[in-house]
């Protein structure tokens, strides 16, 4: 038996936010009528929100790199968890560590991104080469900011090191350097 077609299918980012908790009421309201009423959307939100459920349960235990909006890290404070947070400008570095107790690390990268459509947040290794890429990242274009949620596991493992990351637009003339992060990180002092 075949799905009836939707004529006004739900963007997987829509249906993302709404897991998340990110719509305004009168979206969400307006979403969860066209899922009652749509086989096609209400199947596909069911498969993202267990993709979701699981990422966040990843996240919030500190297990994965990620990029996270700010009502989500509102969410794991709320929540009680200890957040230990970085800001870093454009163009800046960081002093940075993470203590015993911390269970979420996060970095907010400041940038103009009022222009930008599409943005690219790249690790790099200590002489420019890209180690990794995330594609399509969510930023915030009124407060310039990306936020960055690292694996505490990961961190906690590392020697005193130096890493770095870069935010690059992407649109169709190819890729634009918004900008670049460097992070001076120490481990915790043992007791």
């Amino acid at each position: 038996m075949r799905r009836a077609a939707c004529s006004s299918p739900i963007p997987i980012s829509t249906l993302a936010e709404y897991w998340f908790g990110e719509l305004d009421p009168a979206r969400e309201s307006s979403l969860e009528e066209h899922l009652l009423g749509c086989e096609r959307c209400s199947t596909e939100a069911l498969g993202l929100a267990e993709i979701a459920g699981g990422i966040r349960r990843l996240t919030e235990r500190g297990l994965v790199r990620a990029v996270v909006t700010e009502a989500f890290l509102e969410r794991l404070r709320a929540g009680g968890l200890q957040v230990r947070e970085y800001d870093v400008p454009r163009g800046g570095s960081v002093n940075c560590t993470i203590a015993p107790d911390d269970d979420f690390l996060v970095a907010h990268l400041q940038a103009p991104l009022d222009t930008v459509e599409r943005l690219d947040l790249v690790m790099s290794g200590a002489h420019g080469s890209e180690v990794e890429r995330i594609a399509d990242v969510p930023f915030d274009r009124r407060t310039g900011s990306v936020v960055v949620a690292s694996s505490t596991e990961v961190i906690r493992a590392l020697a005193a090191s130096t890493s770095y990351m870069r935010l690059i637009a992407v649109d169709r003339e190819g890729d634009r350097l918004i900008g670049e992060y460097t992070f001076n990180h120490t481990p915790w002092p043992a007791r």
